[in-house]
């Protein structure tokens, strides 16, 4: 992980309390840099639960904005706030004076992600020759891409895509392993019982849902799709 000082612009928003704190002559003055360090701090442990490695600036702030000491200066996002690209970070005081600042900075994320290989066709199941590894920025790249082939392969795209196109979590789902119509076979498990019965199956499901199939005797159940056809009932 690495982070860098830069300088930047000041978005600040100040009660008018604080800044009558911070127009007495004798007043203790706020370090702007401890500011600036704990933004830069804050940051660092957001993106180290990220994946990548994490480039981060934080903006000089306006030598001219006189702030009244604060005991323990608190980083925060704004309701909403991006964690990568251009953001800003807001500075908390609330002892002995209430004041926020909002600095400017910029999080750039360098990492590894997957795209498609070549046009995927929607319902298609990924396999290892569908994806390219690519390695560069991805800040500013939707949400949920990929980092591990593993969160693909095996599943089913749920919309076609191009060719280089970054794939996300939620393009994908996991492929069915009960189709409306099938032939199924209900297994029914309980305290020193098993008990197995064909069934036709009323819905799609993957492995681990719930499927609901009809039995010879007409009567409706609900169970776990399991992979070759099999619905199971634990009681």
């Amino acid at each position: 992980m690495k982070h860098l000082f830069a300088y930047g612009c000041l978005i600040a928003g100040l009660s008018s309390q604080a800044l009558a704190a911070g127009s007495g002559s004798d007043a203790a003055k706020q370090d702007h840099e401890i500011l600036r360090k704990a933004a830069t701090d804050f940051l660092t442990q957001l993106s180290a639960t990220q994946p990548g490695d994490a480039h981060i600036t934080v903006g000089q702030i306006d030598n001219r904005l006189n702030l009244a000491a604060c005991d323990a200066p608190t980083p925060f996002l704004p309701p909403g706030g991006k964690t990568s690209g251009k953001i800003s970070v807001g500075v908390r005081c609330s002892v002995p004076v209430n004041w926020v600042v909002y600095i400017q900075a910029s999080v750039q994320v360098n990492g590894e992600y997957y795209v498609a290989a070549r046009p995927l066709s929607q319902g298609q199941i990924i396999g290892t020759a569908d994806l390219n590894k690519i390695k560069g920025e991805i800040s500013n790249l939707p949400p949920g891409i990929i980092h591990n082939p593993d969160q693909a392969i095996g599943k089913a795209l749920q919309l076609s895509i191009a060719a280089g196109t970054p794939i996300r979590l939620d393009s994908l789902k996991s492929p069915a392993v009960i189709q409306q119509g099938q032939s199924v076979r209900i297994i029914s498990n309980g305290p020193g019982f098993q008990v197995a019965t064909d069934a036709q199956s009323l819905s799609n499901a993957a492995e681990g849902q719930i499927a609901r199939a009809k039995t010879s005797s007409g009567q409706t159940v609900s169970g776990i799709a399991k992979a070759g056809g099999v619905i199971e009932i634990n009681y």
